[in-house]
Formats: structure tokens, C-alpha cells, sequence
């Protein structure tokens, strides 16, 4: 008799990036674009991707201030970061994905913001953010 194969049970995905958490404890900016270059940034979506296309990953929520008009990226080092006010969807973006978002949206795309409700926020220019990527 031949017995059920079991499912494999798959490990939760872990929504954060411990090395920018540490380098943005620190405010070292070169801790920090070591990790913007070598692992995944949170993003949080608007839109989550398609679950069964794995290279979907969703519309990356921006903020637009109501008075100025000034565009913000919000990224963060761990999901645990992100405000309850945002959308409740994230993804784990690449470095080339980061590097692709930015540079596609570069225009319009004022400051960026690293964990903005903390613990340890930082903020940038998505030139900067793009020169730590390419490094």
C-alpha cells in the first residue's frame, strides 16, 4: 500500500533585512548601502502581485504629500517598521528592482525615507539611494 506524500512545509518568508536595520541603528551610511546593495528592501504595495506569478510582486505605494505635491518613498528594514496607517501589503524588493523602481520614477520621486516612524529613520535623495545601489 503506498502511503501519502507529505507537503513539504515551506518556512514563513521573513520581511526584513537585519544588516539595513543594524546599519540604520548605527546611521552609517556605508553600512547602509551595503545593504541596499546585497539584500531585500520592504516596500509596502498598494496593489499585492499575483500569487501564482512569482515575478509579480505589486504596484509599490508612494506617498504624495497633499500640500506640496512632493512625491516620498518609504522603505523599510523590517515589516515590523511600517506604520499601520499604510497599506497593510508588502513585498521584498531586490537591489535591481530598488535600482529599476527609482531610476524609472527618478522625476518625480522627492526624498526617500528609511523606517520613518523608526526606530532609526533616515532619509535620502533617490539619487543618493541609486549611487549606494550602483557602488
Amino acid at each position: 500500500m503506498a502511503g501519502k506524500k507529505r507537503a513539504k512545509k515551506q518556512e514563513p518568508v521573513e520581511f526584513r533585512n537585519t544588516a539595513l536595520g543594524d546599519a540604520l541603528q548605527t546611521q552609517d551610511i556605508a553600512a547602509v548601502a551595503f545593504a541596499l546593495r546585497h539584500g531585500p528592501t520592504v516596500v509596502p504595495l498598494m496593489k499585492p502581485g499575483t500569487r501564482d506569478n512569482p515575478l509579480d510582486v505589486g504596484e509599490v505605494w508612494t506617498y504624495r504629500d497633499p500640500n506640496t505635491g512632493d512625491v516620498a518613498l518609504l522603505l523599510f528594514s523590517d515589516a515590523q517598521h511600517k506604520p499601520a496607517a499604510l497599506p497593510p501589503a508588502v513585498a521584498l524588493q531586490s537591489p535591481g528592482a530598488l535600482r529599476a523602481f527609482l531610476s524609472t520614477h527618478r522625476s518625480a520621486i522627492t526624498t526617500v525615507f528609511f523606517d520613518i516612524a523608526g526606530p532609526h529613520p533616515m532619509q535620502a535623495t533617490p539619487d543618493e539611494v541609486i549611487k549606494a545601489l550602483d557602488a
